[in-house]
């Protein structure tokens, strides 16, 4: 169930549903608040495996489809709920979008390589998507686990705070270990350190470096030419600055094309960043086949693979 009244985003600026090939093969709906309603969506309940639904706290109970409601039609579903801000707690009553979420839970500070300027804001894929659906999905599968098991179904929980939160887990790890700075764009992989970041060329585009380990680092310094002294500077953190200064002039000095040229086939762990429009034409995804054209639109192929 999802809300069908109370949208305020242009209709341009809404997801091209129609032409995904991840759309449901036969989409339907039913108004749960009109008279016959709420009776239609716990029949379906009935005969259902999961159900999901992403009003606010309180309003499918207020309108008779809440999880007691359905469980009590029938008790092997998986009762999925999808908001951001969870089903308690003082923010759950009110609205917010993706980057609020993400605001919170520290994990927006700390993306961006300037500590004096403002986080950088990476679309909406870190909180609704990484930090929500696709924790939506785990709990909903769990929970399927679980009932097909024991004959039981579960409410599923499923906050973009939360979830956004748990995928901080490692950098806190780090934090607590003294290997991680509060402070964005000082630490390894946050844009402090000069062999992980991005540098312009002389075309205006970019190229991304994650140069981290040894060896991969030896490659890179060696195909980008700045010499054996560059070498040594990887372990100096006083010497970064320097170091940054050195690769960016020298990305500098020719195309994306041509830098991709130089890194094709190395362990370099060097690549060009690509726009929306040219990645699909990527060499790699291309022989993959992770774009796919439905409807005339080119679309992520479904993933993971079996």
């Amino acid at each position: 169930m999802r809300p069908v009244r109370g949208q305020s985003v242009p209709q341009r600026l809404q997801p091209a549903e129609a032409a995904s090939p991840q759309r449901p093969a036969a989409p339907g709906g039913v108004d749960a608040e009109a008279g016959d309603g709420p009776a239609t969506v716990l029949d379906l309940a009935e005969r259902a495996d999961v159900l999901i639904e992403g009003y606010r706290p309180g309003v499918a109970e207020r309108l008779g489809v809440g999880p007691d409601a359905c469980l009590a039609r029938n008790p092997r579903l998986v009762y999925g709920r999808m908001t951001g801000w969870g089903q308690d707690g003082p923010l759950a009553p009110t609205a917010g979008h993706d980057i609020g979420y993400i605001a919170i839970t520290g994990a927006l500070g700390m993306i961006g390589p300037d500590p004096e300027g403002p986080p950088a804001i990476p679309a909406n894929l870190l909180g609704d998507y990484a930090g929500g659906s696709l924790y939506l999905v785990i709990g909903v599968l769990a929970a399927l686990q679980h009932a097909r098991a024991h004959g039981e179904g579960q409410v599923v929980d499923a906050a973009i705070v939360d979830g956004t939160a748990h995928l901080t887990t490692m950098i806190r790890g780090m934090l607590a270990a003294g290997s991680w700075q509060d402070r964005r764009g000082t630490n390894l992989l946050d844009g402090g350190c000069p062999f992980y970041g991005v540098y312009a060329t002389s075309d205006g585009g970019h190229m991304a470096v994650g140069a981290l380990e040894e060896r991969f680092y030896a490659e890179f310094v060696r195909l980008l030419g700045i010499g054996e002294e560059a070498a040594a500077a990887r372990y100096d953190l006083a010497r970064w600055p320097e170091l940054r200064e050195a690769v960016a002039k020298t990305f500098l000095g020719r195309t994306r094309q041509e830098w991709t040229d130089v890194f094709d086939g190395s362990d370099a762990c060097v690549a060009p960043v690509l726009s929306l429009d040219e990645a699909p034409s990527h060499p790699h995804l291309a022989a993959r086949g992770t774009f796919t054209e439905h409807g005339g639109q080119v679309q992520p192929a479904p993933a993971p693979r079996f």
